[in-house]
């Protein structure tokens, strides 16, 4: 049998190690099918604890150990707290990996480190900053999530995803033994767990996560669609079961290539995959549209309950600019909507600069468009402009949408 460790060893060095995204990661990665469970509930389980291991490794190493070593550390320690495994199976696994990774020069300090590990010595700081050990948010985020929700804050930090959601074209009946939650939108489920089957290549399903269907969703069907910024392609299918044409746009060639794998699985021929910088004018596309999405690049904390590996990618500096390429692409979508026609500005953010922050600053610039009145049959709070799904209220998920006039 593998080593336990070894198959979350494989996944996390890709993502502490190359910046790889988790899910692409587990996908890369040939894991032990036998176990597959245990391995995706253990690189979620470190990822959604990164701090908190981190500061349980400082209890027991002060000088950070190299980079192998201190990812099997981390495996370690969190089958020791969160999953509760005798210590010493847990050390004499991690000295096992080690040697079988020709880091036996290691082996005697992690067996050593690990069998001193005791959990009522790593003192968690308090407040905000306690917060940022406890949960997959970094300090910066809680303190703009903090100004922006004040006592909810917590609460927010620390939902967690309610499972798998998976919106059916047919054949739901013959899942809905399992355990699953109905959500508000027909055809949609929430499963606790759900691995794909041969329906799954033939379109009966598909995976999206219940913000982008509730974004879907206050989208109003219309003649000639344009999804500008859509890739892997999710809400260009569901938007193409509504609109006659759906026009979907995306700057890099391989992610138009999603978008047209997923169109091909879930049999949308109404949907048009491009090649295009959404925030460069395209003379082609003036007036030429009813109605307009546009799902920005976003800091994407709003969906840190389904990649707690986000905050590793993500640096506040980064954050900071995004607010004007969020603008720029409004601003130039937003000539592409004829008179009477419908603008969507939607993020997967949970930070009001991004959201209501970008969309006043486009209305302000310009008047030919207004903010119109939205409802969602998923819990949300009225912003100045759109509507917010918060993570505590709304399964996990944390988006964003208004719905922009052209008047």
């Amino acid at each position: 049998m593998t080593n336990p460790f070894y198959d979350p060893y494989a996944v996390l060095s890709k993502v502490y190690g190359q910046g790889a995204h988790l899910k692409r990661a587990l996908a890369d990665t040939p894991v032990e099918e036998l176990h597959r469970t245990r391995t995706v509930k253990t690189v979620y389980g470190v990822l959604e604890n990164d701090a908190f291991l981190t500061l349980c490794l400082q209890s027991v190493a002060p000088k950070a150990p190299k980079q192998a070593v201190r990812i099997v550390m981390k495996i370690a320690l969190y089958w020791l707290v969160f999953l509760q495994k005798p210590k010493y199976m847990v050390t004499d696994t991690a000295v096992a990996l080690l040697k079988k990774l020709g880091k036996g020069g290691a082996a005697g300090f992690v067996n050593a480190a690990l069998r001193a590990f005791d959990r009522a010595r790593v003192a968690l700081p308090q407040g905000d900053e306690g917060l940022a050990v406890t949960t997959p948010y970094p300090l910066y985020a809680i303190r703009r999530i903090r100004r922006a929700y004040g006592g909810r804050t917590e609460a927010i930090v620390r939902a967690k995803s309610c499972g798998v959601t998976v919106r059916f074209v047919r054949g739901e009946e013959a899942y809905l033994d399992r355990p699953h939650i109905r959500t508000p939108f027909p055809h949609v489920y929430i499963f606790e767990r759900f691995t794909r089957d041969a329906a799954f290549f033939a379109g009966d399903y598909t995976f999206q996560s219940v913000g982008s269907i509730a974004i879907c969703d206050v989208v109003e069907g219309c003649e000639r669609m344009l999804d500008a910024c859509a890739a892997p392609g999710g809400k260009s299918v569901l938007l193409a079961g509504k609109c006659a044409h759906v026009t979907a746009c995306e700057l890099h060639e391989h992610r138009a290539a999603l978008i047209q794998s997923y169109c091909a699985r879930m049999g949308a021929d109404n949907v048009t995959a491009l090649v295009k910088d959404s925030a460069c004018f395209d003379p082609a596309f003036e007036g030429a549209f009813d109605g307009v999405l546009c799902d920005v690049p976003c800091s994407g904390f709003g969906t840190v309950c389904e990649n707690p590996d986000l905050p590793l990618l993500k640096r506040e500096e980064e954050v900071d600019l995004l607010p004007q390429t969020q603008l720029a692409i409004l601003c130039n979508c937003a000539r592409y909507v004829r008179a009477g026609g419908t603008l969507y500005y939607s993020t997967c953010s949970l930070f009001p600069e991004e959201n209501d922050g970008v969309v006043g600053a486009f209305l302000k610039a310009h008047p030919a468009f207004c903010a119109q009145p939205i409802q969602s049959p998923l819990p949300h709070e009225r912003c100045g402009y759109g509507i917010q799904f918060l993570p505590d209220t709304a399964y996990g998920a944390g988006f964003y949408v208004a719905k922009l006039r052209r008047v």
